[in-house]
């Protein structure tokens, strides 16, 4: 087998789609990045002398992750491999560190490329730490997911995480201007033009993904040369709708974005912001987000949140989620809408979630203590002879007796952790 065997090549440009075949083959072509790779920036005088350093390049689907990869390489003598975590797997990892190890003998340096890196288990993932720390590879992993969460401590600890941003509007617009205007890496088709409608669309489905955006635009190129109308290479806003046929959510249930969203729907609700907890409700939902997960949350936000604030937002969380239950999407939605906007409206008393919090931090840090003994119950006379229940005071008898009793451990009688003044404080 040849030692470079499996370095990536360069594909068939006039067979790739257009997304492969605009990359960019230099670091001023890559665009929306400017806050790691602006001029003088550490990570871009890094590349630009050819000594790239391990790293993670962490950012959302479209964002630039392989193609910066693919920019670090050309920038280097090093050979380059490819891995997906998706159909790789150990196996693979070690044989690409033994042909490493080959062409480092050689004087050769090679830079792995690992896609989707998370996808690989701690095991996995300590393949590479003796070889990156012997610096027979540098490690570039791509990743969509947070890599605290994702990526074990000791390869963090060997390489540096690079955070890549959503693309925004004009970055996309940059972007499609390029691929009208190159008629080589381009569309490879003269006189295209979008309508602003058509643009606007085409830029806001695409979600910051510029992949997403480019293939959007061939597919919809594509679709209007094999028409048996006649079209004047002008492509309008509704042709691109239907070519989209429905927007989709960048979301992961099980992902940041997840626990991204929850948060912003909670810490709006918090402020009495109804218009934000509307809205990020129905981002949730707009997503495929389990409706009975946000009733959940509700529920949990009426007694953290809301508490004693408010006696009727417990139970009207209670009766959305039986809605929904009953009337399922997308009639039971409406239900979750009413509770959220109530639950923001609601007035906020925390002094639940605090009493909680403090006496059960309480338990934690304190032994068992023993219950008083007139406090104890006593079924059997023996246990009455014991002092079991002596000198209880019945408060529908003896009300001021029973108030002045304490009814703590004796160690710690009189110590509060609820009070009956209001307070909105969340600390």
């Amino acid at each position: 087998m040849d030692l470079f065997a499996e370095e990536i090549t360069s594909s068939n440009q006039t067979q790739s789609p257009l997304a492969d075949r605009l990359r960019p083959l230099q670091l001023d072509e890559v665009v929306g990045q400017d806050h790691i790779l602006a001029a003088g920036a550490p990570l871009r005088t890094a590349i630009e002398i050819g000594q790239p350093p391990s790293m993670i390049l962490w950012g959302p689907p479209g964002s630039g992750k392989t193609t910066l990869a693919m920019v670090v390489a050309a920038y280097t003598d090093a050979r380059m491999v490819s891995l997906s975590a998706v159909t790789g797997g150990l196996a693979d990892v070690r044989r690409i560190i033994a042909t490493a190890e080959q062409a480092k003998s050689r004087g050769i340096h090679t830079i792995l490329f690992v896609d989707e890196i998370h996808r690989f288990n701690k095991a996995q993932q300590d393949a590479f730490l003796p070889h990156v720390e012997s610096g027979t590879i540098t490690l570039i992993g791509a990743t969509t997911e947070n890599p605290s969460f994702e990526v074990i401590g000791a390869l963090l600890s060997r390489t540096r995480v690079i955070v890549l941003k959503s693309l925004q509007f004009h970055d996309l617009e940059d972007i499609l201007d390029r691929a009208l205007a190159d008629t080589t890496r381009g569309l490879q088709t003269s006189n295209v033009t979008l309508d602003e409608d058509a643009r606007r669309i085409l830029i806001e489905a695409s979600n910051g993904d510029a992949r997403q955006l480019l293939n959007t635009l061939e597919l919809a190129v594509q679709i209007a040369d094999s028409s048996d109308e006649k079209w004047d290479k002008a492509l309008n806003g509704k042709l691109i709708a239907n070519v989209l046929g429905g927007r989709t959510h960048r979301y992961d249930k099980r992902g940041e974005e997840h626990y991204n969203l929850i948060s912003a729907l909670h810490k709006s609700m918090r402020a009495s912001d109804a218009n934000a907890s509307v809205y990020w409700l129905y981002r949730m939902l707009a997503a495929g987000e389990e409706p009975l997960y946000i009733a959940r949350r509700l529920i949990r936000f009426a007694s953290e949140d809301v508490g004693l604030g408010d006696s009727q937002a417990l139970g009207i969380t209670l009766a959305a989620r039986d809605a929904y239950r009953t009337l399922g999407s997308p009639e039971g939605e409406l239900a979750l809408a009413q509770a959220v906007l109530y639950l923001a409206c609601a007035k906020k008393d925390v002094r639940v979630y605090k009493a909680s919090r403090d006496v059960q931090q309480f338990i934690e840090e304190q032994p068992d203590l023993q219950v008083p003994m007139h406090l104890r119950n006593a079924p059997t006379a023996m246990m009455k002879e014991m002092g079991y229940g002596k000198d209880y005071r019945y408060p529908p008898t003896d009300p001021l007796g029973a108030k002045r009793q304490s009814y703590l451990p004796d160690e710690f009688a009189g110590r509060v952790w609820f009070s009956h003044e209001e307070t909105g404080d969340h600390s």
